[in-house]
C-alpha cells in the first residue's frame, strides 16, 4: 500500500515538473519528463509494484533467491574446475581426440616431413654481423648521395 502511494506521488511530481518545463517552451524535454513520470504510475496500475513489494518482504522469496545463488555458484565452480582439468569426462576427451584425428589433413605427418629446405641451417656468429655492416654501408651511401 505504501509503495503504491509513493509511486503515485512520484508520478504526480514528475508530471508537475513536465508542466513547468512545457511552460518554459521546452516541449521535447517536457514530453520526455512526462514519459518517465508515467512509468511508476503504469507499474502501480499493472500490479507489478504490489508483486515486487510482496516478494521483497517474503522470507520464502529470499530463500528462493539464496537457493538460486547457491546453484549459480555451484555451476560456476564446476565450470572452473572443468576448464582447469582441460575438458569434460575422459570419454568426451577421447571422442574429441578422435574427431580431431579424423579431421586432420595428414594425421601421420610430422614436422621433419617439411624437409631441410624449410628450416634455416644454423649459421656461425660472424655471418649476421657481416650482413649488418653491409646494410649500414648501403644506408651510408644513400645518405651521402643526398648530402646528409
Amino acid at each position: 500500500m505504501i509503495a503504491e502511494t509513493v509511486c503515485s506521488a512520484v508520478a504526480a511530481a514528475g508530471l508537475g515538473i513536465a508542466a513547468v518545463t512545457a511552460y518554459r517552451r521546452r516541449f521535447l524535454a517536457a514530453a520526455r519528463i512526462a514519459a518517465y513520470a508515467l512509468v511508476p504510475l503504469g507499474l502501480v496500475m499493472t500490479g507489478v509494484v504490489e508483486w515486487a513489494a510482496d516478494t521483497a518482504f517474503s522470507p520464502t522469496a529470499w530463500a528462493g533467491f539464496a537457493v538460486l545463488g547457491g546453484a549459480w555458484a555451484l555451476f560456476m565452480t564446476t565450470r572452473a574446475v572443468e576448464r582447469r582439468r582441460g575438458g569434460g569426462t575422459r570419454k568426451e576427451r577421447r571422442a574429441a581426440a578422435r574427431s580431431a584425428q579424423a579431421g586432420a589433413v595428414a594425421p601421420t605427418a610430422s614436422a621433419p616431413s617439411l624437409g631441410q629446405g624449410a628450416r634455416p641451417a644454423s649459421r656461425p656468429a660472424a655471418a649476421p654481423r657481416a650482413a649488418a655492416s653491409e646494410d649500414f654501408s648501403d644506408i651510408e651511401a644513400i645518405l651521402k648521395k643526398h648530402g646528409i
